[in-house]
């Protein structure tokens, strides 16, 4: 096998022809849902609950759908990790993540259903305050900003018609945000359940055809490092528990939160959280191992590239053209899902009061939120480990804590309170950033620990003055 291939000269006439059918089933998904938006708002006032909410009315089935297929849109940082660390994907970006997604399960979604929220930064006003809210908008569109995606998007358009990564991440990100914002949460969700079925098969596909054609697990015990079965992949505990830590953001997520708000019943959330588990457990194993036997036979491919290029050359026509509509469906669900949410927070969370039109504040704000995104992926170097562990460990250290608080014990963390822990926290660890020595020490612990401090010294002195004010 190749290293590096013209991935538009493999694919034959029925590979284009399932290619451009799911492609169409995308879209059509997608205006199917913008004529469910444009019917109900004929029928009464189109409000921005149905725009951004469905009016929640999220069903189970479309539930599990869509959450499930906004999860995965990095899936060549996927390729990246497992290539050069082994199954420390699976712990990092999937057990770490399990554990989440039951608690939040278990514990979360039921608390969420006291609040009728339109989002995450508007649950935090009413938990906490409209200082607060603002401060967690800010983190929220920072963290929800689809930067690996779009950079996943353009990273495929280049392998696969010969594109420059940035104009593919311009052409690809311009047209996702055109039929994001066409129908509002409605099309996304449909586009959703579309490219839910079609990733989900692909993934399996490789799986399949790997084991006919190599043989199973001593195939890949005997092509591997052996580190490529460590549980920490060479990498010390510390830094593994990092992403465990980050896993956590899954309890203040903005994209769960959305879909939590959306659904019919707090039923419809724990339910499919539980299912949505369990298939995330086993798209994990389908994509930490078929990126393991592309480590296997393609040792000198880029880490990043190596799973798709594998793929490509182990699958049969038809199935070829099926697998490339996989990923792009990967891509896709999880990159239209962020640009909504970022131009929900963007429009609705940071900028009501200046915009009182949501439905066109939020549809200007989804092209905004796409151009930020690639400027961003230049920033980092277009990494997709940096991206995820940069933002994800912000937005965890300085909103994961008193988000948490605010449900164990409500009332008792103030606005100013609130305030002070997540910018202080944000700056302390840019500062950590900067002039510590590398690897002394992950900037996310930083951050947590000055959260954690502030928090009790700030709660303290506040029992302290009721205390006063009770005995006076």
């Amino acid at each position: 096998m190749q290293t590096q291939l013209n991935v538009f000269s493999y694919l034959k006439g029925w590979d284009w022809c399932i290619f451009t059918v799911i492609l169409l089933s995308t879209v059509l998904a997608a205006l199917y849902g913008h004529l469910r938006l444009k019917n109900r708002g004929a029928q009464t006032s189109m409000t921005p609950l149905d725009y951004l909410l469905m009016g929640r009315q999220l069903t189970l089935p479309l539930f599990v759908a869509t959450l499930v297929a906004t999860w995965y849109g990095g899936i060549f940082g996927i390729s990246e990790i497992t290539f050069n660390d082994g199954i420390y994907n699976f712990v990092t970006q999937g057990v770490f993540w399990y554990i989440a997604y039951l608690i939040f399960a278990f514990f979360i979604s039921n608390k969420i259903a006291r609040y009728h929220s339109m989002t995450l930064p508007d649950l935090t006003s009413q938990m906490f305050g409209p200082k607060s809210a603002k401060v967690a908008a800010f983190f929220t569109f920072l963290y929800i900003t689809p930067v690996a995606y779009v950079l996943s998007l353009g990273m495929f358009l280049h392998m696969v018609f010969g594109m420059d990564i940035l104009l593919g991440m311009i052409c690809g990100t311009l047209l996702t945000c055109l039929y994001t914002a066409w129908g509002g949460f409605r099309s996304v969700v449909f586009s959703d359940l579309v490219q839910f079925f079609v990733m989900c098969s692909a993934v399996l596909l490789v799986v399949i055809f790997s084991v006919y054609n190599f043989g199973g697990l001593s195939f890949l015990k005997a092509h591997l490092p052996a580190s490529h079965f460590s549980v920490t992949g060479g990498n010390s505990w510390l830094n593994t528990l990092v992403w465990g830590f980050i896993a956590l953001t899954t309890l203040i997520d903005p994209s769960f939160y959305q879909r939590c708000f959306a659904a019919k019943s707090p039923h419809v959330v724990k339910t499919g959280i539980l299912i949505s588990t369990f298939i995330w457990f086993c798209f994990d194993i389908c994509t930490t191992t078929g990126a393991l036997y592309a480590r296997a036979v393609l040792p000198k491919a880029e880490p990043g590239q190596a799973y798709f290029f594998y793929a490509i050359q182990l699958l049969p026509n038809g199935l070829r053209g099926f697998f490339v509509a996989g990923i792009l469906a990967i891509i896709l669900s999880t990159l239209n899902s962020f640009l909504f949410i970022a131009s929900n927070t963007l429009s609705f969370d940071m900028l009501r009061t200046r915009f009182q039109n949501v439905v066109l504040s939020n549809r200007i704000a989804i092209f905004a939120v796409g151009a930020i995104s690639i400027l961003l992926a230049q920033f980092f170097d277009e990494s997709f480990k940096r991206i995820w562990l940069v933002l994800g460990s912000y937005y965890s250290a300085c909103l994961l804590v008193p988000i948490l608080l605010g449900y164990i014990r409500p009332g008792r963390i103030s606005d100013n309170l609130f305030v002070i822990s997540s910018l202080t926290s944000a700056f302390v660890m840019t500062a950590w950033w900067k002039f510590a020595p590398h690897g002394l020490i992950e900037p996310f612990y930083i951050g947590l620990i000055t959260s954690i401090i502030i928090l009790l010294i700030g709660r303290r002195n506040h029992e302290a003055l009721e205390s006063h004010i009770t005995d006076r």
